[in-house]
């Protein structure tokens, strides 16, 4: 598998693009809304929201040496980290940013090779340095996935998602 600058940069922007219009649409619900449990694996919009920050932030720790979330992997602990959601929405915006500075500093040579890393739970591992990219960005897709779920079932009207209609 090959993953390159260029992939990651463009996966970067599709992020960004996509949180943007999902954090304003779920802002549109108000908090009653957006906890309400809806069945899904994190129960509510909210929740899901949390467990993918919580997500993208213990991967960007590893990948750029920043700052990992303090709350333990645990699903419950995952879906309440985040629940305030003026400070999620800033986080939201700033964890974007910093996964888009992130990529444009990759090297072909960045996305090439093994990447070894300590879990939350103390265990180490290693892995393709390229399927652990792609992981990162997949599991984001998931999980927006589920929450565009729950948003249309809560009757916001959704934006597109495809990744050829992203803006320039």
């Amino acid at each position: 598998m090959q993953v390159s600058p260029e992939w990651m940069q463009m996966m970067a922007r599709y992020n960004a693009w996509q949180n943007g219009w999902m954090v304003e649409a779920a802002d549109g619900l108000g908090a009653a809304e957006r906890d309400l449990d809806r069945g899904a694996f994190f129960s509510s919009i909210t929740g899901t929201l949390s467990h993918l920050m919580w997500g993208d932030l213990i991967w960007m720790s590893r990948f750029d040496g920043g700052e990992a979330p303090e709350t333990p992997i645990d699903a419950s602990g995952t879906a309440r980290a985040f629940q305030v959601w003026p400070k999620y929405r800033n986080l939201r915006a700033a964890t974007d940013h910093r996964i888009e500075v992130w990529t444009n500093g990759l090297t072909p040579e960045d996305c090439t090779g093994d990447f070894r890393w300590r879990s939350s739970l103390g265990k180490e591992f290693v892995h393709p340095t390229a399927q652990l990219f792609t992981q990162f960005f997949n599991h984001q897709t998931h999980h927006r996935g589920q929450v565009h779920a729950m948003l249309t079932a809560a009757g916001v009207e959704t934006e597109v998602t495809d990744l050829p209609f992203m803006p320039e």
